[in-house]
This record gives structure tokens, sequence and C-alpha cells, in this order.
């Protein structure tokens, strides 16, 4: 998920969807979400505490309480993927061999949990206004560095993004910035703007038997990326914290020879 639906836009150049039909219909839902929330809280039908993971659907059903809310997110203790990748991901940083490096486009919860499971998480965010949010939660965590990046305004984008009202903003330097980051990363979130350029620039950074995360790879022009990259890919649809529909995250690797 990117940060566009975690938080309230500002109202600057770099807003996408405030005063959209969409936007109003969201914030009516998340609204409806976090009252009905409360309510089922008090009269004891959800749970005040959040429940393990393991115990996916009363987990599920209080995430959904909680909705386009940043910080309530983060307290579920999971990332923003589909429940399986988030299984999936979690043994495999607890197999891995210590030190852990990861990079992320676009930061939130996963950014906190990612931070509890590495040595060393490097999160690069374009929205100004999430940044804000997460900048004094962020500067905690002595593992993570945290990097804001935005979009530059221009008439001929050479890395665009698709996401509605972003037609004019050019994401190179954010795209960039696991170049200047440098070295190997033994994991790469890619949750943020201008993907399919960001999966390009992933690639060269995979250390050897690395993973890449991918989220709402079911949308069509994330699968026609990850067909193109030639890597690995491993499908992982099914229930999200907070959606009340199933998604789809996907994990990358690279083909590995015999």
């Amino acid at each position: 998920m990117s940060a566009d639906d975690r938080v309230e836009p500002e109202a600057d150049a770099h807003t996408s969807v405030k005063g959209t039909l969409a936007y109003r219909m969201k914030t009516v839902y998340a609204s409806g979400a976090r009252g009905a929330g409360s309510a089922l809280r008090a009269v004891k039908v959800l749970p005040k505490e959040t429940p393990s993971r393991d115990d996916r659907l009363k987990h599920w059903a209080v995430s959904l309480t909680k909705v386009h809310d940043a910080m309530a997110i983060a307290e579920l203790g999971v990332p923003w993927w589909t429940y399986r990748a988030i299984d999936v991901v979690d043994a495999w940083l607890c197999a891995r061999s210590r030190p852990i490096r990861v990079f992320e486009f676009g930061s939130g919860a996963s950014t906190l949990w990612l931070a509890d499971r590495a040595d060393e998480v490097n999160s690069v965010e374009h929205h100004a206004g999430f940044a804000k949010v997460m900048t004094p939660v962020l500067a905690e965590r002595e593992n993570v560095r945290f990097l804001v990046v935005g979009p530059q305004t221009s008439a001929h984008p050479k890395i665009g993004s698709q996401k509605p009202g972003h037609d004019h903003l050019d994401f190179s330097d954010y795209v960039a910035t696991i170049d200047r980051v440098g070295g190997l990363f033994d994991l790469i979130v890619i949750d943020g703007r201008a993907r399919e350029a960001c999966l390009t620039a992933s690639i060269p950074h995979i250390a050897p038997g690395g993973l890449i995360v991918y989220d709402n790879s079911r949308r069509g022009r994330y699968k026609r990326a990850i067909l193109a990259s030639g890597l690995n890919s491993r499908r992982l649809r099914g229930l999200t914290p907070t959606l009340p529909y199933p998604d789809e995250t996907s994990v990358l690797s690279l083909h590995t020879t015999s």
C-alpha cells in the first residue's frame, strides 16, 4: 500500500486524490469502520487487544476497524501485505543469516515491523505529509535510515507514476535512492510510487538468495513488470490487514543456476 492510501494527502502539488469521488468514498468508509470498531469493542464483540496473527480471522476482523490510520495499522504488528506474504517473509527472515540488510520503497507499518527483524532498514518515502507522521516514530529506531525524496514537477517526466493526479511528477530521484544508498540488500520492498521502475532499479541490488516483496501485484501493469523482470515470482493472494477484499503480494527472487 502506498502513502497516499495511508494518510490524508496534503493540499499541495503532490496531492493525488483529495477532492475526488474515490477519495471521499475512502474517507467515509474509513470513518465508518473506525466508529464501528469503537462500538464493537465497547460491547465486547471485538477484543480491546489485538489478537495474535495466528488467530487469522480475529486479527483481520480487528484490523478492519483501523483502515487508513498509519499508526493504528502499525499497532497491529504487521506490514500492510497479504497475510500469506507476511508469513512467508517472517519465516524467511528468521532463517536468514545475520546481518540482514533491507531497502524499502514506501514507508509505514512495514518499516517498524522490519526494524524488529533486520539489522539495517533503509526506507525512502515520497509523500511529505506522511513523512511528517513517520519521522518522529522512526527516529526512535537506531537501525532505520529514513529518507524523504519527493518527486519533481516536470512537463516530461523521465520516470512517472500512473497514480491519478501524478501526470506531471518525475520520480527519478526517488527511484535512484537505492543506487545512492548502494550495496546489496537481503530484502527489498516495493510498495511506493513508480513501482515498475523501482523493480528495474532493485534487481542489481539483490543479495544472493535475497528477496523482493512487491505489493498489490494483482494490478495489470505490475504483473507485466514482474513478468518482464525475469525473476522467479510467488504470488501470495488472500486476506490483507484492514482490507475488506482479497489482495495479492508477490515475493520475487533471482533464478539460481545449479
